[in-house]
């Protein structure tokens, strides 16, 4: 099934197919496989057992994409009973549990490395009933069995070290002895079974199992495209450092708390995503920041420089503690910054939907003290509304339209919420029309709450298609960036491994786009949702419809984007993945080499 797909529990099984991808290189391509047991198997309250396994995709040139590397596989797990969480599979024991009566899913990606070569892989997905815990159980060694076997692999690798032989008659003997200990392992009651068949009854077994298991063919096309490193679209995304730091029990500015925010950051860069941490202040104040160290530790100097960073935000620390320190270390941090090659990519992010006159002012004049230390600095300001309080325009839009004049020169980038379209895609020109490009001034957009069903959204539930269309709607538009609030902000816990809550108040999922590992299991590693990897291939998606107006104009690739029926409008877009592979199969065929 495709990733757009939203595989519920009692989803209906459906025919098995041959899964055929397409993918660039430094491209993620995930599918799903759903799983539903037609009888138990198992003694308890599963249904039983499977364990699937990958082969690697190989080529007929011999290049491979090698399982756990570029091949992962992970299991969707319900949230709020919505499949959301991708929980990762262990390669070595890709075993899991079905339930009666439900279907189950596995995420698979395909991940093409940058210097892959293009060609057609293929390869094959096994997944195998396995024997009920209960019953393996009893035909387990026992503990003195185990030691037995232990000590007698621990002699025959003592025997067999590499080592200078004085004589070919030592060599020999030791052999001999290898050959002995080998025996008696084969002698342990354990394998008596095997005796008594010749080794025939496992065997039988095994093909057995071979000829029951579901065997799924998987083909895919990399093409001679390179996804660029450095995303074209800049999406700059939060990670709550509050939320981090009471789940973790970590205090701010410890080595662990560095060392949090640091494995937050450089996991979440996969998804073509530019992250910032944040802290919020009183009056929707803003602390955003990249990159936890100063301008001149040299860890600063490995995040900034990263290519996969599309955008960075620089901290103004006044912001919370207006100090002489803060302002002093502000001014160092601008220093060094507005003098490296990445400082196109800075930005400032003060305050969040600025609401009067009194906060207006506020950015303001911190924008006056910043352009003090570099002229060309740039401020984000996110808003939905024009200030309360003012004689702008006679209605709320016309208001909102002519926030610019009010912010002129003290924002840079002007990021409004796609909750004020509507689905009115026409106002856009009206926005864009106060805008001056001349002054560097740039229009993104952002996602918070609304806007709600049917138009695209992040929230839990919505359809696969709804969620990658956020991108989509972007592009069509023809913002230059993108913005969202939070990635991690659930509610307050004070162990990691405590049930996700999502905030009252906000739409199930809004504000987080992947959850604690240790939720799941022992594992420290964060885990993906859905809508996170759809947000990637939305991403993905941009780079393509890049490609092909870049050789056939921007007018020609909206055209193709209304032809395929991917996207019309925030209100008319695919709602299911065919018209999808549609439209990547034309960039495919009219821009390859």
């Amino acid at each position: 099934m495709p990733s757009t797909a939203n595989v519920s529990q009692q989803e209906a099984p459906r025919p098995l197919e041959h899964v055929n991808l397409l993918a660039a290189r430094n491209e993620r391509e995930s599918f799903q496989i759903a799983l539903r047991p037609k009888v138990s198997w198992a003694t308890s309250a599963i249904a039983g057992p499977v364990q699937v396994q990958c082969t690697d995709l190989c080529s007929s040139a011999g290049d491979r994409l090698v399982v756990g590397q570029s091949v992962t596989l992970r299991r969707v797990v319900p949230m709020l009973g919505v499949p959301d969480a991708l929980v990762p599979i262990d390669p070595l024991n890709s075993q899991i549990n079905l339930l009666p009566g439900e279907t189950s899913a596995i995420w698979v990606s395909l991940n093409v490395p940058s210097g892959q070569q293009p060609g057609l892989y293929e390869g094959e997905i096994f997944i195998s009933a396995m024997r009920a815990e209960a019953e393996s159980r009893g035909e387990s060694l026992t503990k003195s069995e185990r030691y037995q076997l232990y000590k007698e692999l621990r002699s025959c690798i003592d025997i067999t070290e590499p080592r200078d032989y004085s004589s070919s008659e030592e060599m020999v003997q030791r052999l001999a002895s290898t050959s002995t200990t080998l025996r008696r392992m084969l002698a342990l009651p354990s394998f008596q079974d095997c005796q008594e068949s010749n080794g025939l009854g496992d065997m039988m077994d095994e093909d057995v199992m071979n000829n029951v298991a579901v065997r799924l063919k998987l083909s895919l096309t990399v093409w001679d495209f390179t996804l660029p490193l450095t995303p074209s679209l800049p999406a700059v995304f939060g990670i709550s450092e509050t939320v981090i730091e009471d789940r973790f029990c970590l205090e701010h500015g410890t080595k662990g708390w560095y060392d949090a925010l640091d494995h937050h950051f450089r996991w979440l860069l996969q998804y073509r995503i530019s992250p910032f941490f944040c802290r919020w202040g009183d009056s929707m104040r803003i602390l955003a920041y990249t990159c936890p160290w100063p301008a001149d530790h040299p860890k600063a100097k490995e995040y900034y420089s990263d290519p996969r960073l599309a955008a960075y935000a620089v901290p103004y620390a006044p912001i919370l503690s207006s100090t002489d320190a803060a302002k002093n270390s502000l001014r160092r941090e601008v220093e060094i910054l507005k003098s490296e090659a990445h400082w196109s990519k800075s930005y400032f992010y003060l305050w969040d939907e600025p609401l009067n006159m009194e906060q207006y002012d506020v950015i303001c004049s911190i924008s006056n003290e910043l352009r003090s230390y570099a002229s060309d600095v740039r401020i984000l300001t996110t808003y939905y509304c024009g200030p309360s309080g003012s004689e702008l325009a006679p209605s709320t839009f016309e208001a909102f339209v002519k926030v610019p004049n009010v912010l002129r020169p003290h924002t840079q980038i002007f990021c409004t919420s796609e909750w004020v379209l509507g689905t009115r895609e026409d106002l856009v020109k009206d926005i864009v029309a106060e805008l001056r490009p001349d002054l560097g001034e740039e229009w993104w957009t952002y996602v918070c709450m609304g806007p709600s069903d049917p138009q695209p959204n992040w929230h839990l539930g919505m359809r696969g298609t709804q969620h990658r269309a956020v991108m989509w709607r972007v592009w069509k538009e023809g913002g230059t960036g993108f913005l969202y609030w939070g990635t991690n902000c659930y509610e307050k816990a004070m162990i990691p491994s405590a049930e996700i809550c999502f905030r009252r108040g906000l739409p199930p999922g809004d504000g987080v786009l992947f959850y604690p590992g240790e939720v799941f299991s022992s594992s420290h590693e964060p885990v993906a949702s859905t809508r996170l990897e759809r947000i990637l291939s939305g991403m993905q998606d941009i780079e393509y419809l890049k490609l092909y107006s870049s050789r056939y104009g921007r007018e020609e690739g909206l055209a193709l984007l209304g032809k395929t029926g991917v996207y019309l409008g925030p209100d008319r877009y695919a709602l299911d993945h065919g018209p999808i592979d549609v439209m990547r199969g034309e960039v495919y065929r009219t821009c390859r080499s």
